[in-house]
Formats: structure tokens, C-alpha cells, sequence
């Protein structure tokens, strides 16, 4: 009886490795040397290639966050959103800790688009923002063959969201519940009330420990808290080195292993 379980186990994982390999092969390899705008399709100029490589490459730069371009023909017999997610992955956009890049996946003969969010990034860019992202910047551009246009704006949204410059409404969301207000200025005055309480403690038992008074106490451990942040806060600064997959300025350093739960939306023109 146990065997007879088995064999459609091991034909169910051959043909999911199968399918899988199948799909790395449709798969175009990572770029080398590492660019965030990638046409594939042939759609851009030299120059607007440039300028939107530029600009995600600064905020890549100030942010961590990643936000790659990708143009192509097609995607053959996939669905655009499945051929984004499985290229996120497979190129590692976004930091690996963070997980906060974004994909916008064009596939220009069958006139479909994709824009496909990182775990890090599905707060600030959840699936109907991006839907709306489609719909109002990406789609009226691309049905007028602007194609640099309708990225260049959408891609400007995609930062302004990620870096917390919009809000809900401006990008025609609901507006955000009181009730979501009220919750945030709770567990930040939970938050605050903890951190009290904690560092309460925490000067108590040093100053038994040490046989001094409360406030002694106080002072020392927060003398030597602030000697230890600017100690650690001056590697954040050195110059000569560069963390993760992002580059210190001039050009893009790659991309840092992040990954994709999925969320995002797509869309054609």
C-alpha cells in the first residue's frame, strides 16, 4: 500500500522539477555587467535608457530599495505575472534582509505589463496601487507608443510610494481609517511605555549590582549607550567599501537576493 503512494510522489516531483527547469530556460540570465533597465525589446533610446537608469540607480543608492525595468518580446506561453515573479526571484532583486525591490515586466508583442513587489515593499505598494499604477501611467503611455513616458512616470510613483512621499488618497486609494490612527498611536504609546519600562529595570539591577544610587546608574549606562552608537554608527560612514548590492555611487552593484511573496498586479494596453 506504501508503495503504491510513493511512485505518484516521485512523478509528481520529476514533473515539477521538470516544469521548473523548463521555465529557467525562458529566463533571461542576469545581467552582466549589473543594470536596473534592462530592454530587451528594443524600444528605448540610448539616451532614455540612461536617464531611467540614473534615476533608479540614485535611489537604489539612498534607499537599498530596487526597482528594475525589464522590456521584452514576450513571454511566450507564460502569464506575464508569473514570468515577473519567477524573474524577481531568479535575479534576486531587492536586498536579501529586505526583500524591498519591485519589477515592472513589459512584454511588448503581446501587450501586456506586469509590476510584481518585494515582502518589504507590499505596504507601501500594495496590489491595487499598482493596478492603478497600470491603469493611469503605464497604459494611456504605452497606447500612444510613449513608452519611456509611461515608465518614467510610473516609475517616479513607484519611488514616491517607497520612499513614503504619498499618501493613499493621492494616488486614488481610500482614504485611511480613524480607526488605523488610533491603533498606530496605541502600540507606539505601547511601544514608548515598554521601552520605559524596560530601561527601568535595567538601570535598577545595575545599580544593585554596583552599589550605587538610581541615578548614578542612569547616567552610566547612558554615557556608555551613546559611546557605543557612535562607535557602531561609524561604520555606517567609512569610505572605500559598499554593503549588500548597492553601489556607493557612479553606477549599479547588483542586485542583493531578494524575494517575492507575489503581490503586485498586471495589466494590458
Amino acid at each position: 500500500m506504501k508503495g503504491k503512494k510513493i511512485i505518484p510522489l516521485f512523478f509528481l516531483f520529476f514533473i515539477f522539477c521538470g516544469c521548473s527547469s523548463a521555465f529557467a530556460q525562458e529566463l533571461p540570465p542576469k545581467p552582466n555587467p549589473p543594470k536596473l533597465v534592462n530592454d530587451y525589446a528594443g524600444v528605448l533610446s540610448v539616451e532614455e535608457k540612461n536617464v531611467l537608469e540614473q534615476k533608479l540607480v540614485a535611489f537604489n543608492d539612498s534607499t537599498s530599495s530596487q526597482i528594475a525595468v525589464v522590456l521584452m518580446q514576450s513571454t511566450g506561453e507564460y502569464p506575464v505575472d508569473d514570468y515577473a515573479i519567477a524573474l524577481y526571484r531568479d535575479w534576486g532583486i531587492g536586498q536579501k534582509d529586505k526583500d524591498n525591490g519591485v519589477v515592472i515586466l513589459c512584454a511588448m508583442a503581446d501587450r501586456r505589463v506586469a509590476i510584481i513587489t518585494g515582502y518589504g515593499l507590499e505596504g507601501a505598494l500594495p496590489d491595487a496601487v499598482c493596478k492603478r499604477i497600470i491603469e493611469q501611467n503605464i497604459k494611456p503611455a504605452f497606447k500612444q507608443k510613449q513608452y519611456f513616458n509611461g515608465l518614467n512616470e510610473a516609475t517616479d510613483v513607484v519611488i514616491k510610494r517607497a520612499s513614503g512621499e504619498y499618501t493613499a488618497d493621492e494616488v486614488g486609494g481610500d482614504e485611511f481609517p480613524a480607526g488605523g490612527i488610533v491603533g498606530i498611536i496605541g502600540v507606539f504609546l505601547f511601544i514608548i511605555g515598554l521601552s520605559f519600562f524596560i530601561q527601568y529595570h535595567r538601570v535598577k539591577r545595575y545599580a544593585i549590582l554596583n552599589a550605587i544610587d538610581f541615578w548614578t546608574a542612569w547616567q552610566l549606562l547612558s554615557a556608555a549607550d551613546r559611546r557605543n552608537q557612535r562607535n557602531s554608527s561609524g561604520g555606517w560612514f567609512s569610505s572605500g567599501g559598499s554593503g549588500g548590492g548597492w553601489s556607493s555611487g557612479g553606477g549599479f552593484g547588483g542586485f542583493g537576493g531578494g524575494s517575492t511573496g507575489g503581490g503586485g498586479a498586471s495589466g494590458s494596453w
